[in-house]
């Protein structure tokens, strides 16, 4: 199994089971090995009081890029820690892309920086995560009878 064919199949299996991001609106748009792009329309009931998008949305699109883009290697992944930066709101009926890049990845830790822009490119929030991998797989490869 090439790495890519890896990635598609580990985003198919984990976006199966992932209610929250499913239920959000998100799209998986580009998916490779260490690296995924994710987007989500802003709905009228993730606006707070200021009328712009809560920034718990932002971090979740954000959280979900990363989850996607750490588990890539069929290998479960889950975040160990992740900061995020807001800069710009994002807007009602707006599309957010949030894409996450591998920057290091060293036995069981990696870190992944994500940038969400809105429509226009602006850039709304920049995330850097910390993952951890733990034992199991998103799907069965290699013989395996069971993830």
């Amino acid at each position: 199994m090439t790495p890519q064919t890896r990635a598609e199949k580990a985003a198919e299996a984990m976006m199966a089971n992932d209610n929250a991001s499913r239920d959000l609106g998100m799209k998986i748009s580009q998916i490779a090995p260490g690296s995924a792009t994710l987007t989500m329309r802003v709905t009228d009931r993730m606006l707070n009081g200021h009328r712009i998008c809560h920034g718990g949305y932002i971090f979740t699109l954000a959280d979900s890029a990363f989850a996607f883009a750490c588990n890539s290697y069929n290998k479960l992944t889950v975040a160990q820690q992740n900061q995020i930066t807001y800069i710009s709101p994002g807007k009602a009926d707006e599309l957010l892309t949030a894409t996450a890049q591998e920057t290091a990845l060293s036995g069981r830790s990696g870190v992944y920086d994500v940038d969400v822009t809105g429509e226009d490119g602006r850039m709304v929030a920049t995330m850097r995560g910390l993952s951890r991998t733990i034992k199991g797989h998103l799907f069965a490869e290699d013989g395996e009878n069971t993830p």
